[in-house]
């Protein structure tokens, strides 16, 4: 019996030097310095963009050690890559009654859609995006519906009774990828809304990623997924929502609120807003709680 025996390979894989590394570190904190809240992919575009990185799985690993070591090693703050594909459940508690009323207090938001003539929700493809957008859709007192690719059931169901009760029109957003999943995960939102609700007024917009944004931002592009069934007739490329600019992204979703917002309505707001949560503090205050 004869053994195999098997040479060294002689393909030489490339190593980066320290000095590389560094230099490569260093532009990545520079891009999410000004960019922050970003996920991990969102600054992997931004890194192949400058040519940081091969646009490849392989780029992809380097950039997320990178990040690792570099928020491990206190160089990058944990709180500049968003991450909402894991969460904890906690109950919110408080050490009495009056701390209760004081959070209450510093918490008021006033309702800046209470008078509007229309109902306004993003949608959003990626949970890992969520804390990237969220700011915004916060500060604007919207609705964000984290679809997770296709929706459920149950959550169109809730989405849909919702809308129902309306008697004003809704205008739905969506942000997903511009893959052949992605768009029609959009387009099965929208008529499974109409199926359910069909007396409801619904305004559907794919508002990203879309095949203008992709030209006007040269944004990366991959080639399109042939395991997806639904790729036939699509194109050639697709893009990941990622590859926006996180900054950007963030913009994409004020201007779509803003359309329905009439004019200075959220200046006004915030103005009554911090009155009247001095108001509100002023009763706490003057309140005489006792917790026994």
């Amino acid at each position: 019996m004869t053994a195999t025996v098997y040479e060294a390979s002689h393909i030489k894989r490339y190593r980066a030097s320290r000095e590389e590394v560094r230099h490569r570190r260093k532009q990545l904190h520079n891009i999410i310095a000004a960019m922050h809240p970003m996920t991990v992919r969102q600054v992997f575009y931004q890194a192949t963009v400058l040519g940081l990185v091969e646009k490849s799985e392989s780029g992809y690993t380097k950039v997320q050690t990178d990040l690792v070591q570099m928020r491990q090693s206190g160089a990058l703050p944990y709180g500049w890559i968003a991450d909402n594909t894991r969460f904890q459940r906690r109950p919110r508690t408080y050490d009495g009654v009056q701390a209760a009323l004081d959070e209450t207090a510093r918490l008021y938001r006033k309702s800046l859609w209470a008078d509007a003539d229309c109902y306004v929700e993003i949608w959003l493809e990626k949970d890992a995006l969520s804390g990237v957008i969220f700011p915004i859709t916060s500060m604007y007192d919207v609705p964000l519906m984290v679809a997770r690719g296709y929706a459920s059931l149950s959550f169109l169901y809730g989405a849909a009774e919702y809308i129902g009760e309306l008697d004003v029109p809704t205008y739905i957003y969506h942000f997903g990828d511009f893959d052949p999943s992605g768009v029609n995960a959009g387009e099965k939102i929208e008529s499974t809304l109409r199926e359910m609700v069909p007396w409801a007024e619904i305004h559907f917009h794919r508002a990203a990623v879309t095949p203008y944004q992709i030209k006007a931002m040269e944004l990366p592009t991959r080639p399109t997924k042939t395991s997806d069934s639904r790729s036939k007739g699509f194109g050639d490329v697709y893009v990941e929502l990622d590859a926006i600019p996180p900054g950007e992204l963030r913009r994409l979703v004020e201007r779509v609120i803003e359309r329905h917002l009439p004019r200075h309505q959220f200046e006004i707001m915030k103005i009554a807003e911090a009155s009247e949560r001095e108001i509100i503090k002023r009763l706490v205050g003057a309140l005489d709680v006792s917790d026994e």
